[in-house]
Formats: structure tokens, sequence, C-alpha cells
């Protein structure tokens, strides 16, 4: 990957971590982490050892990065730098030349619309948070008198990679959703000649972000991808697939209401509208905060924000997802694709043995219980 032509003045991420005082163990370590998460992706995808790894990151110089922040609420650029305390990650985005970032930059007014202008006249990496709106020539977001379309258009000429970062700019998210008054879409409508990397989520989690740059500069090429884009190494699997809670799904076991008893011994979340089965993200492995926690850990079902379109398919949040008990355990992000899990889908192995099972609890609870916690009462038994 091309950088900037006196890069190499600069230095590099080995000197960079020795003056952090992380120790060479320390940061192989990283790079095992890195290799196990690299490795995760599909068959034929480059695979190296976490010595590889760190040798190749170490001699990295500092790439010039643009990370434009469209139409959004900042919640992205957060989870990059609130992922925890000082870690080698944070090390790591250090060493990125971000030349140009509204939200953490000191300069304003023409001095950051220099700096952003200086940066895309040299090969870069582009990095864009929100989505860009296109009714009315765009004049939902503009930013130094430009629409958000011209600023990304004019970003992305030099650019030599482009990550797309949360839902907003991969697919336009809640904005987008209907009626979609701003006409907002993802980058991938925008930019069409050259590969968009999306990194989805509501936000993304931050080690995920940092694990896509970190492939960026280890392998000088960008990481396999799934049909929407996602890097293979972080959404190659379902949330279902590893989430703690599945053996409480296999056994039927459901939380019905927030404050019942199954909800406080952390049983499973389908019944209260789980999108788990229907989403792919690394959430369950890589958590939040340095691993402290995740939407489900914490005790809320997913909503699937890591796939186009969720809050158009996806609400209400906590209506249950149909037939779900139709794909059995063995049942694989190749297998079952994108959409709604109920969808007929041909080729899924079914796991008779914890289906059954499944099946013979849930059925003696076949009618969904109210969701009590929020008022609801079909029934009428309310006093």
């Amino acid at each position: 990957m091309p950088y900037h032509p006196d890069a190499w003045q600069a230095p590099t991420l080995g000197e960079n971590l020795k003056r952090a005082g992380v120790t060479r163990r320390e940061f192989l370590a990283f790079c095992g982490v890195l290799a196990g998460i690299f490795a995760g992706g599909a068959a034929g995808a480059p695979k190296a050892s976490a010595e590889q790894i760190a040798d190749k990151l170490a001699a990295v110089t500092k790439p010039n990065v643009v990370w434009l922040q469209l139409q959004e609420c900042t919640g992205c650029m957060e989870s990059t730098l609130r992922s925890g305390g000082t870690t080698v990650e944070e090390v790591v985005l250090k060493l990125l030349s971000v030349n140009y970032n509204e939200l953490v930059m000191a300069a304003s007014g023409d001095a950051a619309n220099k700096a952003l202008a200086a940066t895309n006249a040299e090969p870069h990496i582009l990095v864009v948070n929100g989505s860009i709106p296109l009714k009315d020539n765009g004049i939902y977001c503009t930013i130094g008198g430009e629409s958000a379309e011209q600023v990304l258009r004019a970003s992305a000429e030099n650019a030599t990679a482009i990550l797309a970062v949360g839902a907003c700019a991969v697919w336009g998210s809640v904005q987008a959703s209907r009626p979609n008054p701003t006409g907002a879409v993802g980058v991938d409508e925008i930019i069409r000649d050259r590969p968009v990397i999306n990194v989805a989520g509501c936000p993304p989690i931050g080690e995920v972000i940092t694990a896509t740059v970190a492939y960026l500069l280890a392998h000088d090429d960008v990481p396999q991808t799934d049909a929407e884009g996602r890097p293979l190494f972080a959404y190659d699997q379902r949330i279902h697939d590893s989430c703690p809670r599945r053996p409480h799904f296999d056994a039927g076991q459901y939380v019905r209401t927030f404050d019942d008893e199954a909800a406080r011994n952390g049983w499973c979340l389908y019944e209260m509208g789980c999108k788990g089965p229907s989403t792919f993200s690394a959430c369950p492995i890589f958590q939040w905060n340095l691993h402290t926690s995740w939407p489900i850990g914490a005790g809320h079902p997913c909503i699937g924000c890591t796939e186009r379109h969720f809050f158009d398919r996806f609400t209400p949040f906590y209506r249950v997802l149909p037939n779900v008990r139709g794909f059995g355990v063995e049942g694989t992000a190749e297998k079952i694709g994108w959409g709604l899990v109920g969808a007929t889908v041909a080729g899924v192995a079914i796991h008779a043995g914890a289906t059954a099972v499944r099946h013979a609890t849930a059925r003696k609870t076949e009618a969904a219980e109210p969701l009590n916690a929020f008022g609801d009462d079909p029934a009428g038994t309310e006093e």
C-alpha cells in the first residue's frame, strides 16, 4: 500500500511502541490475537504467524489518514476512542497520522479545510463515519459549503483504502430508514469504482475497527469480505453461534419478561426479540471496553445493528423472530446467508437431537407470554 512519500522520516510502529513502554512480549501477545482473528476468515485468506505480523507492523511508518464524519452521531468515533484503557490498540491508532478528523482535531474553519485538501492530494487511508444525504442537493449535511457527497468524492480520489465505519456509513442507518427524508445512503452507494470495507455496527466494536486498520498495514491489502463488504475475520459467524446463552436456546429455556427468574438466571433472550440468530458479528468474542460486556451479556436482546436496514427489518425490536427453530445448531453463515432467518434457505443442516429437545420444550409454551415489563397484558389479567 503506498504511503506518504516522506513517511520514512516518521518513527516506525516498533519505535513508537518502545517509546510507549510496550514490550516485545506484549506486542507479540497482541499480534497473536490478531493472527487468531485473521485466521478466522475465509479459506484462501492470507495467514501469518504472530511473529510475522509483529515484524511487518513494527516496520510500518505513519500512513496519512482522512477520517470523515458526515451525517452521524459521533458514536463510532467514541467507540474507537473509548474502547478501554491505554492498550496496544491505542498505540497502533496513535501511529496513524490522522490529519483530518472534525471531532478531535484542534484546527477549525479554513485551517481544517486546508488540512483536508492537503491530505486529499496525497495517498491516504480514508475512514468514513456517517451517511451521505442525496435529496435536495445534499443540503442536510454540508462541510465548508460542500455537500457530504462532494467531500466524500474528493477524499476518495487518492485513497489507497476506504473504510465505511458504522451502520450510517455502511447503509445509512436510522436516518436511511423509512421514509428516509434526507435520501441518506452508505459509502458504497457513492464510491463504486473500488472496494469499500464495511465495518458494520451501531457502533462497531473499537477493536474491530483497529483490527481492520492493522490488517491493511500488516498485509498491504484489504481483507477478504462477505457479500456485504464486511471483513470475514469479524463478520463470518452469527452472534447466535458464539453466544454464551446458546445452550439455553437449545434447551428451550427462554426469558419471558425482563424481570423474571429466567432473566436473572441468564437464559436465552430469543423470545424477547433477540436478533442474534440472524446477525453476523464478533460481539460475543470481542465485546466492548476491553472485554467487559456486550448487549446480550448485559441482559438486552441483540437488535441486529450489523445488518443492512436493520431498523426497518427488525423493528419492533422486541418482536420474536419467526421460525428460528427451523435451523439447527450446525447452521453457518454461508448456509444461512443474510436476512430474516424465517426465510426458507436451501442447504441448511438440522441438528436433530438439540433441535428436538428445543422443539419439545417450546411446544409446551407455544403462546408467547406478554411482555409484562412493558405493560403488555393481552389476556386482560392485570388487576
